[in-house]
């Protein structure tokens, strides 16, 4: 395996962990150490296009464009930059936004059938949807969003089940331990460990308890609005009831926070892993060498 496939392999895990920053780091000591090559370029160029940013957008552009002048042919640097450039705004970026098209045929050219055009032709039907189509995305995104706080919840309910704290985050560390390349496994233990410090455990309730303390907030909520109306306080159903819900909302906020926290450390173990693995595999060689000419 050459250096570049090293590094190359290293990009890919690093972006299915969402590890972008870890990629770019990557991508960019692999092009220090081997040189221009316009795979790495690719993988340069999407982890900054994924922020959805001007300034990684710009960034990601340069990238795109290094490598296509490396590989004017590369299927996965044209279906990124096409992608780039479909969703850059015309009055913004005329330039950027007037290559979609060039980009896209000659994609199509090389290679109509491939998994990177039909990713392009997808693409542009995202850019051309109607606000009706948006709307339903959008609702379908939160509802996406929803069930993976719900996931998470049951994660941390089921490992907390019948056991204390401390007894829950050494089994999630011991599965952890056990599973190395389980991602799922490495969060779910940080997460237990930033859950089981001093002035946690009510986050560690709302977790356990969520879809019931949130159905209590709102008939709470509903029934101080009615009570509120009725008594002649307020006239019309106000926001006050709402404030039942305010618990609710600062624990799934924390609750989110700590999960991203956890998937920083669990990136952040990989990269350390894989560069470390790299690393180790580089000092044997040479020994391994000598042994064999001794």
């Amino acid at each position: 395996m050459t250096t570049t496939d090293v590094y190359d392999e290293r990009c890919e895990q690093l972006f299915l962990a969402g590890g972008l920053a870890g990629v770019r780091r990557t991508a960019t000591q692999g092009l220090d150490e081997a040189g221009p090559h316009a795979d790495l370029y690719c993988w340069l160029a999407v982890a900054h296009a994924s922020e959805d940013d001007d300034d990684h957008d710009t960034e990601a552009e340069r990238a795109f464009r290094r490598g296509l002048a490396l590989d004017a042919d590369h299927l996965g640097l044209l279906a990124g930059y096409a992608e780039l450039c479909l969703r850059s705004d015309s009055f913004d970026h005329p330039g950027r936004a007037a290559r979609a098209g060039e980009l896209t045929r000659r994609l199509e050219e090389l290679a109509p059938d491939s998994a990177e055009n039909a990713q392009l032709r997808a693409a542009h039907r995202w850019a051309g949807r109607s606000y009706w189509q948006d709307l339903r995305m959008s609702a379908a995104e939160a509802a996406v969003k929803r069930r993976e706080r719900e996931t998470r919840s049951d994660e941390i309910a089921g490992a907390l089940k019948g056991r204390g704290p401390g007894e829950a985050r050494a089994a999630a560390r011991a599965a952890a331990a056990a599973r190395p390349d389980d991602r799922r496994a490495a969060v779910l233990a940080d997460t237990l460990e930033a859950l089981s410090g001093p002035g946690t455990g009510w986050l560690r309730w709302a977790a356990r308890h969520r879809a019931e303390a949130w159905a209590v907030s709102f008939a709470l909520s509903a029934l101080t609005s009615l009570l509120l109306r009725t008594t002649g306080v307020v006239h019309g159903f106000g926001p006050w009831g709402l404030l039942w819900t305010v618990p609710m909302l600062l624990a799934d906020a924390r609750l989110t926070s700590v999960r991203k926290e956890a998937e920083r450390l669990a990136v952040a173990r990989l990269e350390a892993r894989l560069s470390g693995s790299e690393e180790a595999g580089s000092a044997t060689a040479p020994a391994t060498t000598a042994e064999a000419g001794a």
